[in-house]
């Protein structure tokens, strides 16, 4: 039988990993081309001969998913893999019908074929949604486990937007790092925090590499997810986070629900800060869902360094990109700050926003008079840049997990805002790493 044409749609980060690990060097198949999405300027690109492997002598071209009618009927695709995430079922739904109206079937892929199984123990911390305190709660992790004695690689979920080749491997150790790689803001939001937490950090396009470089260094596997992915590796404990703000989206959105009903141990976070009726609301589902995992509540509060700044002044909050996108939230940690230190008017920006930034808000129109901090490549960090220093405020509100000056220039006065996982309560992440895995012998 003739290879099955095959093409995959993603937004490079699980879709070249479902290759590289059930379809390269896989002659039953004929990856035709990826389609992407959610991240600008991926399509155009060509994923590089020597990642796809010998079957593969010219490479697999990347379109956008615009393409995607078009594409079936050019290469007579006959099966479409779905993979991306973070995304209502309707959605996913829609896609579906739309492959199988043109013939082809639809497919998505689960941890048999996909999670690369490690020789280290692998504690893996994935969500619900984009920005339900993922990040934190995996560096509360992280210092858990090295204060019991391991040594720990956190591996971060794939965000390779630039040379493939050259990103087929990254390792984070310090800010030079980031520097040599050209790391753009989102992948400094979740590279800088490990790094300042004394943590190595792994990223890129290989993730059995990956896995097999770290695991030379490390008593323990950090898997950081990213967008609500599940993980890469198959994991020896499960984390998943949970956000009240959002409750319901447990059950409604893909692949989030993979999440919970593999989880081990929820945390909904965010409790201080959401409608109690919404905190128990998401406990009920998880509860309905997988009511074997122990559930934990926790907080992420906020920590600025000189709150007496912001009263009474006029300001821009800038938040992290993916969490307002297609994390869908208007507003974040910044915007709560704000709020909670007096603010006189949260100044809209999007009278401010110049190129790839004003069509960040003609794509996304959920989010609020809050500016995403897009950066995926030079030209959108320099339209960000240009954005916040047209805006017409006395105090800009930092409310990444990074620091902004180290990539651009803020030409007006700013606060940053910075929040950390505290759990309320028993049991603690503490007491149930300890139980799991005990001190380092």
């Amino acid at each position: 039988m003739s290879p099955v044409k095959t093409l995959i749609m993603g937004a490079a980060g699980r879709d070249f990993h479902n290759f590289n690990t059930f379809f390269r060097g896989n002659k039953d198949y004929e990856v035709v081309a990826f389609t992407a999405t959610q991240i600008p300027d991926i399509e155009g690109r060509v994923y590089p001969k020597e990642l796809a492997g010998d079957l593969y002598p010219a490479g697999i071209p990347i379109f956008a998913e615009s393409e995607l009618t078009d594409l079936i009927k050019k290469f007579k695709v006959e099966q479409v893999i779905f993979a991306y995430s973070d995304l209502p079922y309707e959605y996913v739904m829609h896609k579906a019908a739309l492959v199988n109206s043109l013939g082809a079937d639809f497919r998505l892929m689960g941890t048999h074929y996909t999670q690369v199984k490690s020789i280290k123990p692998v504690v893996s911390v994935c969500a619900v949604r984009t920005g339900s305190g993922k990040s934190q709660t995996t560096r509360r992790v992280s210092l858990i486990l090295r204060e019991m004695g391991y040594k720990v690689a956190a591996i971060r979920h794939p965000m390779p937007y630039g040379n493939l080749v050259r990103q087929e491997v990254q390792r984070f150790a310090n800010y030079d790092d980031l520097d040599e790689y050209e790391c753009t803001i989102e992948e400094r939001e979740e590279y800088e925090p490990h790094i300042d937490n004394g943590v190595i950090v792994y990223a890129g396009v290989d993730y059995e590499k990956i896995l097999r470089q770290a695991e030379k260094e490390v008593d323990i596997i950090l898997w950081d997810g990213g967008n609500n992915d599940f993980s890469f590796y198959v994991s020896d404990y499960q984390i998943v986070v949970a956000d009240p703000h959002r409750a319901g989206n447990e059950s409604t959105y893909y692949p989030g629900e993979t999440n919970v009903r593999m989880a081990d141990v929820f945390v909904i976070n965010k409790v201080d800060t959401a409608d109690p009726e919404k905190v128990i609301a998401v406990r009920e589902n998880l509860r309905r869902l997988n009511p074997k995992a122990v559930v934990i509540e926790a907080a992420s509060p906020l920590f600025v360094d000189d709150p007496a700044a912001i009263q009474g002044k006029r300001v821009l909050v800038v938040e992290d990109g993916p969490t307002l996108t297609h994390g869908e939230m208007a507003y974040g940690a910044g915007y709560i700050a704000a709020r909670r230190f007096g603010a006189a008017e949260i100044v809209d920006p999007r009278p401010f926003a110049v190129k790839s930034i004003a069509a960040t808000y003609q794509k996304y129109p959920k989010t609020g008079p809050i500016l995403p901090a897009m950066g995926y490549g030079e030209a959108q960090t320099r339209d960000l840049e240009a954005t916040i220093n047209a805006s017409d405020v006395d105090l800009v509100i930092v409310g990444t997990p990074i620091d902004l000056t180290r990539v651009l220039k803020i030409n007006k006065p700013f606060q940053r805002v910075r929040y950390e996982l505290q759990e309320i309560g028993v049991p603690t992440l503490k007491e149930l790493l300890f139980e799991k895995f005990g001190m380092k012998k």
